[in-house]
């Protein structure tokens, strides 16, 4: 599928066949283009909880939701993958001596790029399931008790942050999201070019 077409059809589906399986050779590409996603300093600080086995994906939906009514359509995927961030290895890998900020402050940092890295290769799992005729859900896992428990049941050591779950399958009939009613936003309203609200902002630098 050529690229702008894998954009044009990248959409949030909340709905699947859950007799239909995902087969190894697609999960293994969707997790081996992830690695593709850029790190800061290549430190690669995230980790993927594939969750396949109908057992574990139960045990998820019980660990990370009290509201057994919430996301049906989105508990029939027969795949989900726990995209998590580890903070430490950037904290680390930026204390080398090619980096060295050896103290490991973390108010060096603007943003959390850990969080931001392992959204890129979310981003990048995402449209490999489009790619590969499958549809994808990112949501996350509500904070506080639901996360702990969540990382309670799996294991998850605790300094790694789930940061999204994604769940993939094969896309069953799903009444169209509400939120799609509002539209794209025009480029006109997001893009600024040269300043902020300057003659230039959202407008194009050429003439037509």
């Amino acid at each position: 599928m050529e690229f702008q077409e894998v954009v044009r059809r990248r959409r949030m589906v909340r709905n699947y066949d859950p007799d239909r399986a995902v087969p190894a050779a697609v999960v293994d590409r969707i997790l081996g283009n992830a690695l593709h996603a850029p790190s800061a300093g290549f430190s690669q600080g995230w980790a993927f909880l594939v969750l396949e086995d109908p057992a574990d994906r139960e045990r998820f939906w019980e660990a990370s939701t009290d509201d057994s009514e919430w996301g049906v359509g989105l508990r029939r995927a027969p795949l989900l993958i726990v995209a998590l961030s580890h903070k430490q290895a950037y904290l680390d890998r930026y204390a080398e001596r090619d980096k060295g900020w050896e103290d490991r402050d973390e108010a060096r940092w603007p943003v959390p790029y850990w969080d931001i890295d392992t959204g890129f290769a979310s981003l990048l799992m995402l449209l490999t399931a489009v790619d590969e005729g499958l549809g994808a859900c990112f949501f996350g896992i509500p904070p506080g008790e639901r996360t702990k428990a969540f990382k309670e049941a799996f294991g998850v050591p605790e300094a790694y942050t789930p940061i999204g779950v994604i769940s993939m399958g094969y896309r069953a009939q799903d009444k169209r999201s509400p939120s799609l009613k509002r539209g794209r936003r025009p480029l006109e309203e997001v893009v600024h070019r040269g300043s902020w609200g300057g003659p230039t902002s959202g407008t194009s630098p050429h003439p037509s």
